[in-house]
């Protein structure tokens, strides 16, 4: 059933992350199968291996273009924040994970295989995320932080999403924490607050 010459190459990549995002938000990282997307963008399975090499470095641009969407979620939640845009961001994290749990979970338990790298794209996409946190962050430091800022940014996403991962996982719910969004906020006031 393929149609190799309806497509360009970026056009088939466009769409092959497209159905595979579809897939992955419907049924997890666990049940993904690149059989399942290529049959829902019309192809065969090579040719998802013709376009990203394995099926490794296709999961990994879902993961990517998940990032694309989960920044502009933050920024959207920014533009209304008023003045207390460490909450909106806090907040938005675990909203976003929380709406989306199977395509938020598959950025972190994805590995690529020993020796497979992210491509510049992908790469590209994830980092957006963390710059709009390292933007946040040096608005709120004296001076607009310092050299180590961008490392501090990441430790404070860490931070985050520690919790956040208790939260989707239900780890939370056995330890009794009945307000775990408040209590990820409480430590990134408490590390800004020590890092001023």
């Amino acid at each position: 059933m393929g149609r190799r010459s309806d497509h360009s190459r970026e056009e088939l990549r466009a769409l092959f992350i497209a159905q595979g995002h579809a897939l992955m938000a419907e049924k997890g990282l666990a049940a993904f199968s690149g059989r399942e997307v290529a049959k829902r963008a019309g192809y065969s399975v090579g040719t998802i291996y013709n376009v990203f090499g394995s099926l490794d470095q296709l999961i990994a641009a879902i993961n990517s273009h998940t990032f694309l969407i989960w920044a502009e979620f933050l920024r959207q939640r920014l533009e209304s924040a008023g003045e207390d845009r460490i909450r909106a961001l806090v907040e938005g994290y675990f909203e976003f994970a929380l709406e989306n749990p199977r395509i938020w979970s598959a950025i972190y338990d994805h590995r690529l295989a020993e020796g497979e790298v992210l491509g510049e794209i992908e790469h590209s996409h994830r980092v957006e995320l963390t710059a709009i946190v390292e933007t946040e962050v040096r608005a709120v430091l004296p001076g607009g932080g310092g050299p180590e800022t961008p490392r501090f940014a990441r430790s404070l996403i860490a931070t985050v999403h520690g919790h956040c991962s208790y939260l989707v996982s239900g780890s939370f719910a056995l330890l009794e924490e009945s307000d775990p969004v408040g209590s990820a906020l409480d430590r990134v006031r408490e590390c800004l607050a020590a890092q001023r």
